[in-house]
């Protein structure tokens, strides 16, 4: 008995301790080996990415966390990816959980990313210009593209230090169906004398001259025309607030020219140009129903499953000259990414917005329509995007920059005035007047916020 007893102890014995060196070894297991299996090393890092979802959709992002993971084994991205990303991503930001890189332009109606700069929340990158382009051996500022980070869309302070990343640029103009003016025998205009000529010809075949998707798509139709009216310097006393500029002969004529737009603009637009609605819009250039509208060349995308009317073929122009000969200009839009200054882990956020220059993210992005501001970006480019982007290289003058960021004033915004009062211009219920007055007072506020 007492043998059996002992043997019986002893067999259970080595079954406990079977048990016990398999669970260990698991664990053991699973500290040491990386992801592709399935497991988590020990010095991982969960890196937060949060991005707009905009017209280039959700799945460049997926692949890109996918293709950054596998670079760096010691890295899960962590994806937000939604078109109302203010929305998700803000009550947390308020409880203090903030994502790593974030995805989102400024100048949205939302002022996320615009609240934040003048909160000084977001982190310097300035060094990251420096870093090597992760996986290469070229740094980011030797494959940007000039000028892209000597703006205030960059670097909001105008103190020459960096606190956002360019990504995503794209050539805006007006943009018209060039089948309508072939089979019309149209001559698309120069100037903004020969735009008038035309809205006038166009008017008596019921087609309106123009259109726009919502009021602040003017951000860069307003910019195009401050270069063109008094030149670069001019442009950058407006974005930084020069005492009297909005009441200068070169400002006057550009909110003149827009006001003039609304006796040649389609009577549904201001009823449309809602986030809603904005499409209807759109679609009236696709229906032959308006000649022209501010975009940017994301719109072929945005409307690529749209009917649209025989023979429609897409083309863009820059803003029309304000005299014969004159400089015209399309405005460089680009979206930016940045860190906020509260983000927990800034070294691999820093590592990842160098990889979003890399050849391999470029490659990835492009396949989307996104189009990254790097050297040798457009040789790669065919088709439509290849006639937009060439735009630059037929004469026209690149034109970049955004207002200048101050201390919050409260109930002051320049988007507001300058842009959110359009739809009251168009419709005759504001007078350029009230405008232009509005527009200088705000813009002498925010001067003393600099100051």
């Amino acid at each position: 008995m007492k043998v059996k007893k002992w043997f019986f102890a002893s067999f259970i014995a080595v079954i406990l301790l079977s048990l016990v060196a398999c669970s260990s070894g698991g664990e053991s297991a699973g500290s040491t080996t990386s992801k592709e299996d399935g497991k988590k090393s020990s010095d991982e890092k969960v890196l937060h990415v949060a991005a707009l979802e905009s017209a280039y959709g959700a799945d460049m992002w997926t692949k890109i966390a996918e293709s950054f993971e596998a670079a760096d084994e010691n890295v899960t991205v962590k994806l937000t990816v939604e078109k109302n990303l203010e929305e998700v991503i803000r009550p947390n930001m308020q409880a203090g959980e903030y994502p790593d890189v974030v995805l989102l332009a400024s100048g949205r109606k939302e002022a996320l990313t615009d609240t934040l700069i003048k909160e000084n929340g977001l982190e310097k990158i300035t060094d990251v210009l420096d870093m090597k382009v992760y996986g290469e051996d070229r740094t980011v500022d030797e494959k940007l593209l000039d000028g892209f980070t000597d703006t205030l869309a960059t670097n909001p302070y105008a103190d020459g230090e960096t606190y956002l990343a360019p990504m995503f640029y794209s050539p805006t103009g007006l943009f018209y169906n060039a089948g309508l003016f072939e089979e019309k025998g149209w001559k698309v205009p120069e100037t903004w004398g020969e735009m008038w000529e035309l809205g006038e010809r166009a008017a008596k075949e019921e087609i309106s001259l123009f259109t726009y998707p919502i009021s602040g798509y003017f951000d860069t139709l307003v910019g195009s025309m401050l270069y063109a009216s008094g030149g670069t310097e001019f442009y950058n006393g407006a974005m930084t607030y020069e005492d009297g500029i909005w009441e200068t002969k070169e400002a006057t004529q550009v909110l003149e020219t827009i006001n003039k737009l609304g006796n040649y603009i389609h009577p549904n637009t201001t009823a449309n140009a809602n986030p809603n609605d904005f499409t209807k819009n759109q679609q009236l250039v696709l229906d032959n129903k308006a000649l022209f509208m501010p975009n940017g060349t994301w719109v072929v995308g945005e409307m690529g499953e749209a009917p649209r009317a025989e023979n429609f073929e897409w083309g863009m122009m820059p803003v029309p000259a304000f005299e014969k000969g004159g400089d015209r200009y399309a405005f460089t839009f680009f979206e930016q990414i940045w860190i906020p200054s509260a983000a927990k882990n800034k070294d691999v956020a820093k590592e990842f917005i160098t990889y979003m220059y890399s050849d391999e993210a470029a490659s990835i992005f492009m396949k989307a329509n996104a189009v990254q501001p790097i050297e040798g970006i457009t040789g790669q480019l065919d088709g439509q995007n290849e006639t937009f982007y060439s735009i630059y290289e037929e004469g026209t003058l690149p034109a970049m920059g955004t207002f200048a960021s101050t201390k919050p004033v409260p109930g002051v915004s320049m988007g507001d005035t300058l842009y959110g009062q359009i739809d009251s211009i168009m419709s005759g219920k504001l007078t350029i007047e009230k405008w232009q007055t509005s527009i200088e007072e705000a813009s002498d506020k925010l001067r003393e916020a600099m100051n």
